[in-house]
């Protein structure tokens, strides 16, 4: 497997030391779900404003939000593959908003990186096909996110 991340600091405040680690916790998450071949992933750090605005125009909630994922390569079950043979699959984008990374780690009482990092993984979890929209889904999601943080070693 390989991974290529493409990160894009809007804020220009997610130090490199910071971009790494989203780095690594997505090819430790490609890891763990068996991900193969080529994958590319694109995240995005925004503002309050900007995350509220990609929320209202996408999905309708004229709010902000602490983390959006678009998936790429969504299908139904009766849609063929979309990922051609030898390109990438290009699993979609993760939009996280700085000022809940640091909201919700002190609200939370941990580090902005165990929260830069919570959110990377569950923007990656959705854009590998995981959702919370009901209680079972949320149980594992949330629980699958636990695991991967704690086998990269960034727990609470």
């Amino acid at each position: 497997m390989k991974l290529t991340v493409d990160i894009n600091d809007e804020t220009a405040t997610i130090t490199e030391v910071q971009q790494n680690l989203v780095k690594e916790l997505l090819a430790k998450t490609a890891e763990l779900e068996k991900v193969e071949g080529e994958t590319e992933v694109s995240v995005t750090f925004v503002s309050l404003d900007r995350i509220q605005e990609i929320n209202r125009d996408y999905r309708g909630k004229d709010q902000p939000t602490d983390v959006i994922s678009f998936a790429l390569n969504e299908q139904d079950e009766e849609e063929l593959d979309v990922v051609a043979e030898g390109l990438p699959n290009v699993l979609g984008d993760i939009i996280i908003s700085v000022s809940h990374i640091r909201s919700q780690a002190e609200e939370y009482g941990h580090s902005f990186e165990r929260e830069l990092g919570f959110l990377t993984v569950h923007g990656m979890l959705h854009l590998l096909g995981y959702d919370h929209l009901n209680e079972d889904e949320e149980k594992e999601m949330f629980s699958r996110q636990e695991d991967i943080l704690s086998a990269y070693g960034l727990s609470r």
